[in-house]
């Protein structure tokens, strides 16, 4: 049994590079759908969606439901960071204050103390 700091450290890099692989799937469908970039586009968007599926099934959770629901707010912090980083859009405050509220529900989901 890991000790609990490394599980949420685990967890926490895990949720980062699903949200990477995610992100970088979905924004080559966007090339493709949204830019007219080339539909070739789309095989290493696949690669990059099923990278995901899986990082996100290593995540140490007994539930499915509540893994994926603590990671929709490491998404969204990604998400922001990919508009800012990749896209150039610099996020306002309250992208910011938002992302904030997402990652706190986001904490209490994933690290609440709970029996057994």
């Amino acid at each position: 049994m890991r000790p609990a700091g490394e599980h949420r450290l685990t967890s926490l890099g895990l949720y980062a590079l699903a949200a990477l692989a995610e992100i970088a799937g979905c924004f080559a469908a966007w090339a493709v759908l949204r830019d007219g970039r080339s539909v070739w586009w789309l095989l290493p968007g696949l690669a990059c969606l099923a990278v995901f599926a899986w990082l996100l099934a290593r995540i140490d959770s007994p539930f499915a439901g509540r893994a994926f629901a603590a990671y929709g707010g490491v998404y969204i912090a990604a998400s922001l960071a990919w508009m800012w980083v990749v896209e150039g859009a610099r996020p306002d405050r309250y992208d910011a204050l938002g992302m904030l509220v997402c990652l706190a529900g986001a904490g209490l989901i994933l690290f609440a103390p709970r029996p057994g």
